[in-house]
């Protein structure tokens, strides 16, 4: 309510993950901008972390630049 924006990033598939919880509730009571980082229709992979989050978007750069684009929205 503070905010007025949630994103969420999680390490893996966003279809049934923390996202798509917190937007259930969110969209029955308290509707605001809302983005989900994480895996997206595709089947994980292994390899060493970094490398992952930059293969899956979701390292540092890529997190503020997608709350930048919530605060645009709000």
């Amino acid at each position: 309510e503070e905010t007025g924006a949630v994103l969420t990033v999680e390490e893996h598939a966003v279809a049934g993950g923390m996202g798509s919880a917190v937007a259930e509730v969110l969209v029955e009571n308290r509707p605001v901008p809302m983005k989900l980082m994480g895996m997206k229709e595709q089947f994980g992979v292994s390899g060493n972390p970094d490398k992952l989050y930059e293969f899956f978007h979701l390292t540092e750069k890529d997190i503020v630049k997608e709350v930048n684009k919530l605060i645009a929205l709000k």
